[in-house]
């Protein structure tokens, strides 16, 4: 299985901390871990359909959770919502859950990168996350001017 690129990686943080920053209500916990993918599904929905969009989530979701492994217990319902994270137990520690919603969203974006394009990635990012700053951001090499190691 693939990872999720370092570049797309750092993106997903950026967008989940801006989100965090902008809205202090939002929880990292469950049952609302992942509202960063929830956000773009009416977008994604509109662009590829309900089943467009869960097959983007649900192969998301089986190349995070070989990367991180509690996910594994996470489901895509028929609705294209999240499930089974109730179930989880023990429940992963808010480090834990932030890591799988980094690795999960990286792994859609990079996917939506693969079938659509930069372009379109980026607009429909730009939608879900309106004051995001994205002006500098290059999705296949990174931030620019952002020195690699």
């Amino acid at each position: 299985m693939s990872r999720a690129s370092p570049h797309m990686q750092n993106f997903a943080k950026r967008l989940i901390n801006f989100e965090a920053k902008r809205d202090k209500s939002i929880q990292t916990q469950f049952p609302d871990a992942f509202d960063d993918c929830e956000k773009l599904r009416p977008l994604l929905s509109t662009l590829a359909g309900e089943a467009g969009f869960r097959t983007l989530l649900s192969r998301a979701l089986v190349l995070a959770s070989a990367e991180v492994p509690w996910l594994r217990a996470v489901r895509v319902n028929p609705d294209g919502v999240l499930g089974g994270l109730e179930e989880i137990q023990p429940s992963p520690s808010s480090e834990t859950t932030f890591e799988g919603r980094v690795t999960l969203l990286a792994h859609l974006l990079g996917l939506l990168v693969t079938f659509i394009g930069e372009n379109l990635t980026l607009r429909l990012v730009q939608e879900a996350w309106p004051n995001t700053p994205l002006k500098e951001l290059d999705l296949i090499k990174g931030v620019k001017n952002e020195k690699t190691k």
